[in-house]
C-alpha cells in the first residue's frame, strides 16, 4: 500500500517524443505531476532524425487530444487534419509546442542509466511495493542525480538499437567491420553529401517493410538524376500478393501509395529483388562489399548497404525491476498475442491499455513502439490510448483505465510473410508501420508516410 507522501511524488517519463510528451498531458490533465526525462537537446530528438520523411497518416491522427487541451492556452493552432506532416513538420509544429507548454516538467540532455526500487534490488520481496522508484540519471556535464518518483513510464522507443543485417538476428561476420558503408536509417536524399554517397552506386537494401519501401523509392527517384545508380533489394522471404501491401486497397491510402512505389522501382528497372536471401557474412571486395548467404549464395558486390531490418527495444535501464515479457517479441505478456505480426496488421490490433501493459513491478510501463518489443505494427494513435488508459490508472479511475476509447481503421497490409525483416523505422516511441518519401511522384492518394508513427 501506498502512503500519502508516496503518491504525491512525480511521475518519471522516459522520452520527450510523441508518447513521453502525450503521457505527460494525461498525467497533467489527471492533477498529477510528471517529470519527463529527455536525452536530447529538444522534443522528438529521435523523429528529428528522420525529419526528410513524412508520415502516410494525417495530421488528425498524430495528435493527442490530452495535448490538444494543453496547447490550446498558448495560441497553438492545430494543422489541416487531412494533410500528411514530415517529420520535421511533426516535431517543429507540435511536439517541441507541446514540449514547450509542459515547461519545467521536462529536462532535456539528461539520460536515464537505471531505474530500481529504492533500497531494493530485483531479488528483494520485503516491502517492495510500498518503496517509490528510484531513477539513476547521468547529466551532460557528467554530473549524476537520483531521483525519486513514484511510478515509471518508459517511452523511450527503439530509435537507438536498430536491428542488425544478419539473417539470424545477431551481427553478420564483417558487418561491423564494414560499418563505414552500412547504414540503418533511411537516407536524407535531398543532402548532397548523402546523395553523392548514394549517387551512382550499387546499394543493397535490405528489408520487407515501409523503411525499406522508402528506401527503394528514394533511390529509383535518384537514378533518374544520377545515371548507374541501381539498388539490389534483399527479402529474406519470397515475394507474395501482400509483400508490397495493400496498394489501393490500403485504408491509409499513402501507406499503399508507398508499396507502389516500390513495386514500380522494381518493374520499372531499378531494382532487382533477391529472395530467400538470409545475410551470414559481409565480406570486402577491394572498396567494395559482397553479401553471403546462409544458403552459400553470393551476390555481385555493391558499394553501399541500407539495412532496414527493424529495431529492436533496449530493456538494461529496467533490468532492476520485474516485467513479464514475451519471450519472442520482448512485449509485455498479455499484449504479445494481440501484436503478433504473423496475425495482426496496424489496424487489426485491438486497442489497449494499462491492463495489457502491467508488469510484476506495480505502476512501470513501457508505451510507444518500446511496447511493441520487435513487433512492427505500432500506430501513433494506439501510443496515445495506452497513456490515457495509463494515466487514468495512476489516478486511480480504473473505469476509465480500462474503457476503450480509440477506434482503429483496419488496413490488414502489415500481415504476412516477411513482416519480422522490417519492424518498420519505430523512430523515438512515435515509430511503427509507416514510411515513405515527401517526393513521392505515384498518381494515387496524399504523397506519403513516415517511420514515425502513423
Amino acid at each position: 500500500m501506498r502512503s500519502h507522501s508516496t503518491t504525491e511524488l512525480p511521475v518519471v517519463v522516459i522520452g520527450a517524443g510523441p508518447a513521453g510528451l502525450a503521457a505527460a498531458a494525461h498525467l497533467v490533465d489527471r492533477g498529477m505531476t510528471p517529470l519527463v526525462l529527455e536525452s536530447g537537446p529538444a522534443a522528438g530528438a529521435a523523429v528529428r532524425e528522420w525529419s526528410h520523411v513524412r508520415l502516410f497518416s494525417p495530421w488528425g491522427e498524430v495528435t493527442d487530444p490530452a495535448a490538444e487541451k494543453l496547447l490550446a492556452p498558448t495560441g497553438w493552432v492545430k494543422p489541416d487534419p487531412a494533410t500528411y506532416p514530415s517529420g520535421g513538420d511533426w516535431a517543429e509544429q507540435y511536439l517541441q509546442p507541446l514540449a514547450d507548454a509542459l515547461g519545467d516538467r521536462i529536462r532535456y540532455s539528461v539520460t536515464v542509466t537505471g531505474v530500481s526500487r529504492a533500497g531494493r534490488d530485483r531479488g528483494v520481496d520485503a516491502g517492495r511495493e510500498g518503496q517509490p522508484f528510484t531513477v539513476y540519471v547521468h547529466h551532460a556535464d557528467g554530473t549524476e542525480e537520483r531521483i525519486t518518483v513514484r511510478a515509471v513510464i518508459d517511452a523511450s522507443g527503439t530509435w537507438t538499437t536498430p536491428s542488425p543485417l544478419g539473417g539470424d538476428g545477431l551481427p553478420a561476420l564483417g558487418e561491423r567491420t564494414a560499418a563505414d558503408c552500412i547504414s540503418y536509417r533511411v537516407p536524407d536524399l535531398k543532402d548532397p553529401a548523402v546523395r553523392a554517397r548514394y549517387g551512382g552506386k550499387r546499394t543493397a537494401v535490405i528489408g520487407s517493410g515501409a523503411s525499406a519501401f522508402t528506401a527503394l523509392a528514394y533511390l529509383a527517384d535518384l537514378a533518374k538524376d544520377a545515371p548507374g545508380t541501381h539498388a539490389v533489394w534483399i527479402l529474406r522471404r519470397g515475394i507474395s500478393g501482400s509483400t508490397f501491401g495493400g496498394g489501393e486497397a490500403d485504408q491509409l491510402p499513402a501507406r499503399g501509395a508507398l508499396g507502389l512505389a516500390a513495386k514500380a522501382a522494381v518493374d520499372d528497372g531499378y531494382a532487382d529483388a533477391v529472395t530467400g536471401f538470409r545475410t551470414t557474412v559481409v565480406e570486402k571486395a577491394g572498396d567494395r562489399l559482397v553479401l553471403v548467404a546462409e544458403d552459400g549464395r553470393r551476390l555481385d558486390p555493391v558499394d553501399e548497404i541500407i539495412a532496414l531490418t527493424g529495431f529492436r527495444p533496449d530493456l538494461s535501464v529496467l533490468a532492476e525491476l520485474r516485467l513479464n515479457l514475451d519471450e519472442r517479441l520482448q512485449a509485455p505478456v498479455e499484449l504479445a498475442p494481440l501484436i503478433d505480426p504473423n496475425v495482426h496488421s496496424c489496424g487489426t490490433v485491438y486497442p489497449h491499455g494499462a491492463k495489457e501493459l502491467s508488469h510484476p513491478e506495480q505502476d512501470v510501463y513501457v508505451v510507444g513502439m518500446k511496447s511493441y518489443g520487435r513487433a512492427p505494427t505500432f500506430l501513433a494513435m494506439t501510443g496515445y490510448e495506452q497513456v490515457r488508459s495509463i494515466a487514468a490508472a495512476l489516478a486511480g479511475d480504473h473505469e476509465a483505465a480500462e474503457r476503450v476509447e480509440l477506434t482503429l481503421p483496419e488496413t490488414g497490409v502489415c500481415g504476412g510473410a516477411g513482416l519480422f525483416d522490417e519492424p518498420e523505422a519505430a523512430q523515438g516511441d512515435g515509430g511503427g508501420c509507416c514510411a515513405a518519401p515527401a517526393t513521392l511522384h505515384i498518381g494515387i492518394g496524399a504523397p506519403a508516410a513516415s517511420p514515425g508513427g502513423c
